[in-house]
């Protein structure tokens, strides 16, 4: 207890940490709760309070208490706003009508469009919002009402359990539907006056793109305007691997880059002026203007996550100089977080917020140890090289301090680690804070002139340079490590540890280094599948003797998932008709083979294979319907539980087996399957090849 009161005024930063519990908590339920309980919680904790509140360990305990049942009830009244209509199933070839709300190149071509007021002849919910990959290359006018004929399907389910939820992220968008464009764009009504800002957005990556080609103008396009989707996979991949993609967030580089220049440019003009700079504040008037400029640079950029964590933090700064106060820089990161759970209570999922914050976190933690040394080294050695030891220091410190508190929250997202991460920023870095970014910044006050290409043109080379940057050390040998998928229960033990070491300032905070070697331990831990199968039995994974997992087909969103949760993907080609090199997999026509540690599994992909497969194997799984014609094996999964309850995994030791719908619960935006209603007539429906998906 002595500790604790002896950090008092730590305590205030563990407000964002129980607020996070409490949204954490309500996203882990396996079922939806009613809307009443995290009010209900929140009463019923403010009760005793209230009554008990002249006791020192009341508030210790009622507080955070508090905290995580109102993070529990923001997180429920968040899910019950967003709620949208989601289109129940596929809906064939349709005349799609609605309003430009989003456009966004596409690096291999055409673009994707995000459409509202959608309007649609459907039997059943019709979403007011879909988003729709089109082919052609003439961009789309933001704000114009356009028709055309489209294939519409409901957001998709993970291809496995544990894989990334785009159902969930689509649901917290509003977005009830994604799709492919059949046809060409008819404009049915020219832009009106809303839309502005993405209106603006589009045509600032316009221009960027115009005057910087190929893949350089993909990722300045990303760093003025935060939009992604126009960089080659190839670089976005390069980019990960050699530990750079932290550089395409629009974040705390970017803000503090702006605000300083907008600050010091605007307060040294004034200063040139003696009757102002004696009668004025310009010190004020500065950080006002850099503030407004930052508030609209962060709307540009479409206002992800990090956006606004740098934006919040960088306000509360200036904020402070209008204030003529000092700013706390880890209450500064507290209160930003609070701010971004009450407003968006689903970004505590996402890899945005838990990487962003946790990099700055451990970025602000280090150098409150270390400013000090570092001041009064730099006091006694001041010569030129000095300067620039020191600036170097500074530069391996943070990417050492970034690159590992954020390593964990890439794996468990990505299951990627960057080897030579602290290389790619040693290099890639100052290039970005000096020549990429203040061109950037520079771009955009010549954009109103016409003038933009004086500073996008030397931009470019610089963009090119990083890009040469994150092919080679991507190249490097061992440059990225593949780790097995890690359990929740690992994550959240790394957290709370690392959240207790950052925090406290006494020694006792060593103590948090036991919960995150435990949570590192689940690595070691992890039992990946040894079966998978999507849900609709089109593609089936399987451990092979090597340990690697044979996929027979999909698309490219099956099969990098798959590599990921359980990888890594066998070189050899699926045997359509023969075995495998192994020789445990062996298929015909009508279905597959598979024996593994004596059990023999059956894969059926025709009704003709149905009796030999239930007369011989442990185990079938079958994308017909099997129903009652299959009574002697131990477990089978046939299309209807695909259907039923998505992708499967398997695991052959003791036949534990674990649906998308199980491992989702009984959510919003959970797997759902829906009939299909008879109709007289219908519209014959296109097929949606694999591609199409990947693109969606």
């Amino acid at each position: 207890m002595d500790r604790l009161l002896a950090e008092r005024e730590r305590w205030p930063l563990w407000l964002p940490v129980f607020l996070g519990l409490g949204i954490a908590a309500y996203f882990s339920l396996p079922v939806e709760p009613p809307l009443w309980l995290g009010l209900a919680l929140s009463v019923l904790v403010v009760i005793p309070w209230v009554v008990l509140r002249r006791r020192a360990w009341t508030a210790i305990i009622a507080l955070p208490l508090l905290v995580l049942t109102l993070g529990f009830a923001i997180g429920q009244w968040r899910s019950v706003v967003v709620q949208a209509p989601v289109l129940e199933r596929h809906s064939g070839k349709v005349l799609v009508s609605g309003v430009v709300a989003e456009v966004e190149a596409v690096a291999d071509g055409g673009q994707r469009v995000t459409l509202e007021r959608l309007q649609v002849n459907l039997d059943g919910p019709v979403p007011t919002k879909a988003r729709l990959r089109l082919k052609q290359a003439e961009p789309v006018p933001v704000g114009a009402e356009i028709r055309l004929w489209a294939n519409l399907m409901p957001p998709s389910q993970p291809v496995a359990p544990g894989a990334f939820d785009f159902a969930r992220h689509a649901w917290f968008l509003g977005l009830g539907a994604v799709g492919s464009g059949l046809s060409e764009v008819e404009i049915l009504t020219p832009p009106g006056q809303g839309y502005w800002l993405n209106r603006l957005r589009h045509q600032v990556t316009l221009r960027v793109t115009e005057a910087i080609p190929g893949a350089a103008g993909g990722v300045a396009a990303a760093l003025i305007t935060g939009e992604t989707a126009g960089i080659p996979r190839q670089v976005m991949d390069q980019y990960r691997d050699s530990g750079l993609a932290h550089l395409l967030s629009i974040s705390g580089l970017h803000m503090s880059l702006l605000a300083g220049m907008a600050f010091f440019i605007l307060r040294g003009g004034l200063a040139l002026v003696p009757r102002v700079a004696l009668n004025h504040p310009i010190k004020k008037w500065a950080a006002l203007v850099a503030m407004i400029l930052t508030f609209l640079y962060m709307l540009l950029a479409g206002a992800p996550v990090p956006a606004q964590r740098a934006f919040l933090m960088t306000g509360i700064v200036l904020l402070a100089v209008l204030l003529d106060r000092s700013a706390l820089s880890m209450r500064l990161v507290a209160w930003a977080a609070v701010l971004v759970l009450v407003v968006s209570p689903e970004a505590l999922t996402g890899p945005s917020f838990q990487m962003s914050f946790a990099a700055v976190a451990a970025l602000i933690a280090t150098y409150e140890v270390v400013a000090k040394p570092m001041a009064g080294w730099s006091v006694t050695h001041s010569r030129p090289h000095h300067r620039l030891l020191l600036y170097l220091a500074g530069v391996v410190l943070s990417t050492l301090v970034a690159g590992s508190s954020t390593a964990l929250y890439g794996a468990y997202h990505f299951n990627r680690f960057a080897v030579w991460s602290v290389l790619a920023n040693l290099l890639a870095v100052p290039i970005t804070g000096v020549a990429v970014m203040p061109f950037a910044m520079l771009s955009l006050l010549l954009m109103p002139l016409g003038l933009e290409h004086l500073a996008l043109v030397p931009m470019g080379w610089a963009v090119t340079v990083v890009n040469m940057v994150a092919a080679w050390v991507a190249a490097l040998p061992g440059a990225a490590i593949t780790l097995p998928p890690l359990a929740p229960w690992g994550m959240a033990c790394f957290t709370l540890g690392g959240l207790w070491l950052l925090i406290w300032r006494g020694s006792w905070r060593l103590w948090g280094l036991a919960p995150m070697v435990l949570g590192l331990s689940g690595f070691f831990l992890a039992h990946p599948p040894d079966l998978l199968v999507d849900g609709r039995g089109y593609a089936f994974g399987l451990r092979m003797e090597d340990g690697s997992l044979l996929v027979s087909r999909g698309g490219r969103i099956i099969k990098e998932s798959w590599d990921r949760r359980a990888g890594p993907l066998s070189i050899e080609r699926w045997p359509k008709q023969g075995r495998s090199h192994d020789g445990t997999l062996s298929c015909d026509p009508l279905g597959c083979i598979w024996r593994r540690d004596g059990m023999v599994v059956a894969l059926i992909q025709n009704e003709a294979g149905i009796a030999a497969a239930c007369a011989s194997a442990q185990v079938v799984v079958s994308a017909v319907p099997v129903r009652d014609a299959c009574r002697g094996p131990r477990l089978v999964i046939d299309r209807i539980d695909l259907w039923r309850r998505g992708a499967h995994a398997l695991w052959l030791e003791d036949l534990k087996t674990l649906s998308v719908a199980k491992w989702q619960g009984k959510r919003p935006w959970s797997h759902r399957p829906v009939r299909r209603r008879k109709k007289v007539e219908e519209t014959p429906s296109e097929p949606v090849s694999e591609t199409q998906k990947d693109d969606i």
